[in-house]
C-alpha cells in the first residue's frame, strides 16, 4: 500500500469514526458537512472525496462492518474447509461480533427503527448486494455438495432468503437483553439449520422425483 494510499484510508476512516462520535455524542446527525468538518479541522472538500453526504457515511459503515466479518473469516485456515451451513453460520457469528463494536452506534441509529421486511434503510443497500454476492457462492457450493437442493423456481431466491436471515438476526440481535447474547447465538444456529434442513433434500424432493418416475413410466 503506498503513502498516498495510506493517507486516503485514513482520512476516510477519520470522517466515519467522527461521523459515529458525533451521533453518539448528540444524538442526531450533524447540522451540516461544512460545520461537520470545521469540528475536524478538515477541509470540506476532503469530505467530498471520500462521501456525497452524510447517508453515504452511514452506507459505508455497514459495508465496513461486512467487509471486517469476511476478513475475519477467511483469515482463519478452516474456513475453507468449512461446509455450507458452516460457513453461514461462521459469518453469522462473526458479523455479530463486529456489529458488538458498534452497538451504541447501531442501537442509536436503529433501535427505534422499525426493520420491517420491505423497508429496510436505503443505506443498507451496499451491505445487501455484497452479501446477497457472498451469499451466492454459498448456494453455489452447497448444490455442488448435495448440501441444497435445485428446485426450479425457488434455489434463485436462496439468496434473498439467507439476505432475509440476516436482517432477522439483526432485528433479535438489537432488541435482546440476554447476559453476552447468548439468545442470539441460539437464534443463529437455530436458523440456520432450519434453513438448510429446508434447502437441502428432503421427503418431499424424495416424492417429487417418484411422482416423476411414475409419470415417465406410463
Amino acid at each position: 500500500m503506498t503513502e498516498k494510499t495510506k493517507n486516503s484510508q485514513s482520512n476516510r476512516n477519520k470522517i466515519i469514526d467522527e461521523y459515529i462520535s458525533h451521533i453518539l455524542e448528540t444524538g442526531s446527525e450533524p447540522v451540516s458537512v461544512f460545520k461537520f468538518t470545521k469540528d475536524m479541522k478538515m477541509k470540506e472538500a476532503v469530505f467530498y472525496e471520500y462521501f456525497s453526504s452524510f447517508g453515504a457515511v452511514k452506507k459505508s459503515v455497514w459495508e465496513l462492518i461486512f467487509d471486517n466479518t469476511i476478513q475475519a473469516l477467511e483469515s482463519q485456515e478452516i474456513y475453507q474447509s468449512y461446509t455450507s451451513r458452516e460457513k453461514l453460520l461462521g459469518f453469522l457469528f462473526t458479523w455479530i461480533e463486529e456489529l458488538k463494536n458498534r452497538r451504541s452506534y447501531l442501537l442509536a441509529v436503529y433501535g427505534n427503527v422499525s426493520l420491517k421486511n420491505q423497508s429496510y434503510p436505503s443505506e443498507l443497500k451496499g451491505f445487501k448486494a455484497k452479501f446477497k454476492e457472498f451469499a451466492s457462492g454459498i448456494v453455489n457450493e452447497g448444490k455442488e455438495t448435495e448440501e441444497i437442493a435445485e428446485r426450479p423456481y425457488l434455489t434463485d431466491k436462496y439468496q434473498e432468503a439467507m439476505w432475509l436471515q440476516v436482517m432477522f438476526v439483526f432485528r433479535f440481535w438489537i432488541k435482546v437483553d440476554s447476559p453476552a447474547f447468548e439468545k442470539t447465538d441460539a437464534a443463529i444456529e437455530k436458523s440456520v439449520n432450519l434453513a438448510f434442513d429446508l434447502m437441502g433434500r428432503s421427503a418431499i424432493d424424495s416424492f417429487v422425483d417418484f411422482a416423476k418416475f411414475l409419470f415417465q413410466s406410463k
